[in-house]
């Protein structure tokens, strides 16, 4: 049965992770102090770009993204395994999502704007790597000027969000860097310098479910079986309803032959995923790319149902009903799409985003060990 559950999960591949994601030259961690650190030739730089174009507060913002991308700025790159300090990413000129919104927040406060770490804890991604699928949440950085917020996302248009975004403390964020890197290095086959990681993300943030899931994964792939249900079971304390915690549970119950045990975390799974728009939308992708197009229209009318709000359910939904032939509900489905995308685009009933031209990514992986 879970083989079933996490097999359905499977939409979203990414490659496989290069050697890059052990770029930084020393692989202990960092202090969390100098995550966002400038450099005193970054501090420099930005001043002259910056403070030189006007004393005006509210254009800082625009002075900040453009600082970024543009080739008279650092001209950032994105990759998607660059988790990096700022001064880190000063040097390479490379970011992933997480460490674009380090540097985001770090030049912001840098001419005095309100700036943080957003959240979108439910984000549409998964990613299989070998055995371990990941499902990822989305961070960006958030400024506030006057009365108004604004997010800065590379991502923008690539993540469906089940939820706003939700302002985080720097302890969030930066538990977020130290997660990324212990994924990171675990995959690696670097466990030692993964727990370090992954101790310094629960020192930071002892109340974050997904850290002590991915702990208790980090326990597993280390042979401490007893220690990995214990995080597994910290982290369900915290969050009853964190997928990956029910999913790794479960999967170290059957794994043991202890199938009884595993039984109402499975239960409790399945529940959550009946509730989550998300889930409901990648088990009709699965049925859409199977051909079972009345089953995906069951799931897409669900997730619609559950979250109205989001473009691609809409427009998943016309291009189901164009396949079986009903012009008349493909095109009021499409309408509707269309209709989210204006609003989308105007910045209706949300905080205003700001979206840069570059490469698009995720962040934060969440291992989930599948059984085969």
């Amino acid at each position: 049965m879970i083989g079933l559950v996490l097999a359905a999960a499977l939409a979203l591949v990414s490659p496989e992770p290069s050697a890059a994601a052990l770029a930084p030259a020393d692989l202990t961690p960092p202090r969390p102090e100098q995550l966002m650190a400038m450099p005193d030739a970054l501090r420099q730089r930005f001043r002259q770009y910056v403070l030189s174009r006007g004393e005006k507060k509210s254009a800082h913002v625009d002075w900040v993204v453009d600082f970024l991308f543009r080739p008279e700025g650092l001209g950032m790159v994105y990759r998607h395994d660059a988790t990096y300090t700022v001064a880190e990413a000063f040097q390479t000129r490379t970011a992933n999502c997480l460490t674009f919104t380090l540097l985001t927040v770090a030049l912001a406060r840098e001419v005095g704007l309100e700036a943080y770490g957003q959240q979108i804890a439910k984000s549409l991604a998964w990613r299989r790597e070998g055995n371990t699928i990941y499902r990822t949440i989305h961070v960006n950085a958030g400024i506030r000027v006057a009365r108004r917020r604004l997010s800065v996302d590379v991502a923008w248009d690539q993540v469906i969000a089940g939820d706003p975004p939700e302002k985080i403390s720097d302890a969030r964020l930066f538990a977020h860097y130290y997660n990324n890197r212990s994924v990171e290095l675990m995959e690696a086959g670097q466990l030692e310098l993964a727990r370090q990681h992954a101790e310094h993300s629960l020192a930071l943030d002892p109340e974050y479910a997904t850290s002590w899931s991915n702990a208790g994964v980090l326990q597993l792939r280390a042979g401490q079986l007893e220690r990995a249900e214990r995080d597994y079971r910290h982290a369900l304390a915290l969050d009853p309803t964190h997928a990956g915690a029910l999913i790794n549970l479960s999967a170290h119950y059957h794994r043991i032959g202890e199938h009884v045990r595993a039984r109402p975390f499975i239960k409790r799974l399945a529940s959550v995923q009946q509730r989550d728009p998300l889930h409901q939308f990648i088990l009709a992708l699965d049925f859409e790319k199977r051909g079972e197009l009345r089953q995906a229209v069951t799931h897409l009318q669900r997730a619609i149902r559950l979250y109205d709000g989001e473009y691609r359910f809409h427009s998943g939904l016309a291009r189901v009903y164009a396949q079986l032939g009903d012009a008349r509900r493909a095109a009021r489905a499409l309408e509707r799409a269309r209709q989210l995308i204006v609003i989308a685009a105007g910045g209706v009933g949300h905080a205003d985003t700001m979206q840069p031209e570059v490469p698009k990514g995720l962040t934060d992986g969440e291992p989930i060990l599948r059984d085969e």
